[in-house]
């Protein structure tokens, strides 16, 4: 990662806008491959989905992008990450995942996600030790034990 430091904060109604345009600018080009809907309607259900669970990822008052994620007992879940555009390929979604599985290794949990067919954060995935558990006409279910 670049010589810049990712902080989370927890999401407000007052980042909505960001996320959305954060969500089209990251997610179109998946969902349209995939045949999932890329109308408004879509975007703002997935972004409201589990809300209390999104963090901004953030670099001093810049805003990143989001890691919603949540913590049961028996395992760990992420939901979404996304990073802007512009600060995509610095490693920031690497440091991340990669704190959040130490942190599920310290609880002797699995962590497991959801990505969309042929997004390249597959190979992320993989390299950080995630394996396809089941997958659907859309998208693979992914699992690091």
């Amino acid at each position: 990662m670049e010589n810049f430091e990712v902080m989370l904060r927890a999401a407000t109604a007052a980042d909505e806008t960001f996320l959305f345009d954060l969500r089209r600018a990251t997610m179109d080009e998946h969902l349209e491959r995939a045949g999932e809907s890329t109308d408004e309607r879509a975007h703002w259900e997935r972004l409201r989905y589990r809300y209390n669970d999104a963090y901004i990822i953030c670099c001093g008052s810049e805003r990143l992008g989001i890691f919603k994620f949540f913590r049961d007992p028996d395992e760990r879940t992420i939901v979404q990450i996304q990073i802007s555009p512009t600060h995509q390929g610095r490693g920031i979604t690497t440091y991340l995942v990669g704190e959040f599985l130490q942190q599920a290794d310290a609880a002797g949990v699995p962590v497991k996600l959801g990505v969309l067919k042929g997004n390249r954060a597959i190979n992320l995935y993989q390299r950080l030790g995630f394996q396809v558990v089941n997958t659907t006409p859309t998208s693979l279910q992914m699992q690091r034990l």
